[in-house]
C-alpha cells in the first residue's frame, strides 16, 4: 500500500479510460472508505448511487445535457451538437458513474433559517469529506476517477429522472475506472498563498 502522501500528491482528475470494466466489489470497497470521512455531528450525511443501467445512464446524461443547453442559451453561449454529444458520453459512457447526494435526516433541526442554513453548510462539507475519501481510495488501488458538479445543477431533473426522494439532494457525479491516461500534475499554490498563521497577510 502506497503512503497516504504519496497518494495524495499522485492522484489526478482522470477523464479517459480504459474499456475494462471495474468488478462490483471494487467499487464496494471504494464506497466503504466513505464511511470513514468526518462528518458534522457523525451524521453521515452522505448517500452514494451507482449506476449501472446503460439506458439509465444515457438517458439521464441526454437529459442533463439538454438543460446544461438551454441556461447556456440564457447567457447567450451556444452549445453545439459536438459539445452536447461530449457532454452525453461523458457520463453515459463512464465505466462507473456515481452520484454522490446529500440528505439533512440526520442533521440537527433549527427553526430560524440563518442556524438552519449553517446546518446544511455543514451537511455540503461532510459530503465533500465523504467524496475526497473516495477519489483518495480509487487511486489507492489503481482506479482513477473525476469529480464533476453538474449534478447541482440541475437536481430537480435528476431527481425526477431517477426517482430519487426528495429528501436526499443531488450534488456531484463521479466517474471511475482503469486510467487510459496519465496527465502531469497541474499548478498548485504555495503553502504561503493559502496559509497564515495569526494575521492576515496579502
Amino acid at each position: 500500500m502506497p503512503d497516504l502522501h504519496d497518494v495524495i500528491r499522485q492522484r489526478r482528475s482522470i477523464r479517459r479510460y480504459q474499456s475494462k470494466p471495474v468488478p462490483t466489489e471494487v467499487v464496494q470497497r471504494i464506497l466503504e472508505m466513505v464511511s470513514w470521512a468526518p462528518s458534522a455531528h457523525n451524521s453521515q450525511p452522505w448517500r452514494f448511487i451507482v449506476l449501472e443501467d446503460s439506458k439509465v445512464k444515457r438517458d439521464l446524461a441526454e437529459q442533463m445535457a439538454d438543460a446544461w443547453a438551454t441556461d447556456a442559451s440564457k447567457d447567450n453561449q451556444l452549445v453545439d451538437a459536438k459539445m452536447h454529444s461530449e457532454q452525453v458520453e461523458r457520463f453515459a459512457g463512464a465505466p462507473v458513474l456515481i452520484l454522490a447526494s446529500l440528505t439533512m435526516e440526520n442533521l440537527r433541526k433549527f427553526v430560524d433559517v440563518p442556524r438552519q442554513s449553517i446546518e446544511r453548510d455543514l451537511a455540503v462539507e461532510s459530503l465533500g469529506a465523504g467524496i475526497q475519501n473516495l477519489l483518495l481510495a480509487a487511486h489507492a488501488i489503481g482506479l482513477g476517477a473525476c469529480w464533476y458538479c453538474a449534478p447541482a445543477f440541475c437536481k430537480q431533473l435528476v431527481q425526477k429522472t431517477l426517482k430519487i426522494p426528495k429528501h436526499v439532494e443531488p450534488h456531484a457525479f463521479i466517474i471511475l475506472g482503469y486510467p487510459e491516461e496519465q496527465p502531469p500534475a497541474p499548478h498548485r499554490k504555495k503553502i504561503t498563498e493559502y496559509c497564515f498563521i495569526d494575521t492576515w497577510n496579502r
